[in-house]
């Protein structure tokens, strides 16, 4: 089991980050609460890993902090859940957001997400609540991942709109959703990052 590495930050994606450990280069998976507060690239970064080995595959997820890493564990437990869709979650939802819906017994901001389903959503609510007593820092759902991982500057892109819709249509929703959700955005002075993270919050709202 891979449970965490520490090398250089190659390249950073929506998605993926590429980070090179004594010569070799790991594709890691990352949900986008991660990738915010992935530093500049050529800088050295640590992500809390879970290695999954399929028959047709091998993947390595990475993340921020060990609760996003825990949380993840939890959700792929969970009937009908797997590695993709729990990424989508919580790139949706930080961890502090979604132990608050499942501690409300809030399934509506669950259906939100791409590929959450209404069964898939109680499911959530009904099978994680007595599992997220077991995640480290959660005390009653006031989780504050600022704690856990401070915020790290972010590079202006070069067209930040245009690189905040397409991630959040590779996220899964639909091009109407995701350029609806940004045109309610200021986008004035704001990187692409810091666009999907608006606009998660108006869809989830």
């Amino acid at each position: 089991m891979i449970g965490r590495i520490c090398g250089e930050l190659i390249e950073k994606t929506p998605g993926q980050a590429l980070v090179d450990c004594g010569g070799l280069g790991y594709e890691v998976d990352i949900p986008y609460t991660t990738f915010f507060h992935l530093p500049e690239t050529g800088q050295a970064v640590t992500l809390h890993t879970h290695f999954a080995v399929r028959e047709d595959a091998h993947n390595l997820f990475g993340f921020a902090s060990r609760l996003d890493r825990d949380l993840f564990r939890l959700l792929i437990r969970v009937n009908g859940v797997g590695p993709k869709l729990a990424l989508t979650i919580l790139s949706g939802l930080d961890a502090r957001q979604f132990v608050q819906c499942v501690d409300n017994k809030d399934a509506s901001a669950l259906v939100k997400i791409p590929g959450v389903g209404k069964k898939t959503a109680e499911r959530l609510v009904m099978e994680m609540g007595d599992k997220l007593g077991s995640l480290e820092g959660t005390g009653d759902a006031q989780v504050s991942l600022e704690a856990v991982r401070p915020e790290q500057p972010v590079s202006q892109g070069e067209r930040p709109g245009e690189e905040a819709e397409a991630a959040l249509i590779a996220l899964g929703y639909r091009p109407q959703e995701a350029a609806k959700a940004l045109s309610q955005v200021d986008g004035e002075g704001h990187t692409s990052q810091e666009l999907i993270r608006l606009a998660l919050r108006n869809m989830m709202a």
